[in-house]
């Protein structure tokens, strides 16, 4: 029969996508797997997402049924508003509850662990009913489980967490006051690490997102070049189009997932700072700023109280239009192995500019062409660049045509899929390898 046959002309794969929390606008986690299982499922294979809360957004897909979603509950010690918070007793419905709250209460982050273990202990007695588990940067001791128990697993690393380490330390250790009490807490809240380069190291194949993150992640996790496969990240490029309406003079849009050190914040803060003396400026940032944390010292040290909105938790029709409305997007990152923000902006055709960090410049495309690289951490050079694009209206016109055309080129989800099933073949033994049926 026709629909016993995938879009590439072999059957159809049974996916398991495993995510530990997939927040559905904020962050790439829950984008990833709302895009890319619903992707799957139009390709003509079955998709199942397990996930731990926050939990995902999934599409459906004309047609066809799916992809699914399995919820898998957990304390969520992290949820808003009340983040590290203590859980009452009724809460606690098993020893993984009491491992993940004895984990936090030590500084550490405990849910790549714990969910991996719920989702061991879920899928067990059903390796049968999965081609393979596709696990999205959870790299928990429970996949070894599942791997025990005869499941086949491979997992995403878009870029390895020892980055944001290491720039998380960076920025303890130059603190005025009590560096070594905040690198300690620090080192405690990324000890998952240790575990996660285990993992990745056991698992038959893996997959990531940029040439820059295979680099770092042969380094940094020590895993075998052969081992890995790079398949960036896409866009849906129907939803994310260039605006209808004007663009309003002087906006300059950035998104931080998270107020850290890595996202670069306060140095576009500074140039943004810079910028106000010579310009009227609006910098809205999708994202939130932690209480007394960097960016609201930044904010407030800089008197910019009135010419910094942040937005939280908006919805992908916003966000779409929010880029459709700004003058510019940046990209201040001091680390980066993908980002999706910037092809979000690109696909807007909102002019760019980023810093060379990380996997920035592949991703982004030539300077001057596409977009405007700058040094990473330097208020002067973002600055400076901001003013050139808001300043020359034609210019900033050709970059975003440009950024459009890349992103429609290299990024579209359908092709990210498509890529995806490939590497899927190539990692299922010969048996399961593309074959024609007769309908």
């Amino acid at each position: 029969m026709q629909q016993d046959i995938a879009a590439d002309g072999g059957r159809p794969l049974r996916i398991a996508l495993l995510s530990y929390r997939s927040k559905p606008h904020c962050g790439g986690q829950g984008v990833y797997v709302r895009a890319l299982s619903r992707e799957l499922v139009a390709l003509g294979h079955s998709v199942e997402v397990i996930s731990g809360p926050p939990y995902p957004e999934l599409d459906a897909v004309p047609g066809r049924a799916g992809p699914t979603l399995t919820e898998v509950p957990s304390l969520d010690l992290y949820r808003e508003p009340d983040p590290f918070r203590v859980p009452r007793l009724r809460e606690f419905r098993s020893a993984i509850d009491v491992l993940e709250f004895l984990l936090m209460c030590t500084a550490a982050f405990p849910e790549p662990l714990t969910f991996s273990l719920r989702a061991s202990r879920l899928l067990g007695g059903r390796q049968d009913e999965f081609d393979l588990v596709h696990d999205n940067q959870t790299l928990g001791y429970g996949l070894l489980l599942m791997q025990r128990a005869g499941v086949r697993v491979v997992a995403n690393v878009h870029h390895p967490i020892t980055e944001d380490r290491r720039h998380d330390l960076a920025a303890a250790a130059a603190l005025p006051t009590g560096p070594l009490r905040k690198q300690v807490s620090t080192r405690r809240w990324y000890s998952f690490l240790r575990m996660q380069g285990r993992v990745a190291r056991r698992l038959p194949a893996l997959l990531t997102v940029s040439q820059s993150s295979y680099t770092d992640i042969v380094r940094d996790f020590r895993v075998r070049p052969e081992r890995l496969t790079v398949v960036p990240v896409g866009v849906d490029v129907d939803v994310f189009r260039p605006p209808t309406t004007p663009r309003v003079p002087g906006r300059i849009v950035a998104t931080a997932s998270a107020d850290v050190p890595l996202k670069g914040l306060v140095p576009l803060l500074e140039a943004v700072a810079k910028l106000r003396t010579e310009r009227d400026v609006e910098l809205v940032v999708v994202g939130r700023p932690s209480p007394g944390g960097a960016a609201a010292a930044a904010i407030e040290r800089l008197n910019l109280d009135g010419s910094v909105r942040f937005l939280f938790g908006i919805s992908e029709p916003d966000l779409v239009r929010l880029f459709g409305s700004a003058g510019v997007a940046v990209v201040p990152s001091l680390y980066e192995g993908f980002s999706l923000p910037a092809i979000e902006a690109l696909a807007c055709a909102t002019p760019l500019v980023a810093t060379t960090a990380g996997a920035l410049p592949e991703v982004v495309g030539a300077d001057g062409v596409s977009a405007l690289h700058v040094p990473p951490g330097d208020p002067e050079a973002l600055a400076v660049a901001i003013g050139r694009v808001l300043d020359d209206p034609a210019f900033a016109a050709r970059l975003g045509a440009a950024g459009r055309a890349r992103v429609v080129e290299h990024y579209t989800w359908r092709a990210v899929a498509e890529r995806t099933v490939a590497w899927y073949r190539a990692v299922l033994s010969p048996a399961d390898a593309v074959t024609t049926k007769e309908s």
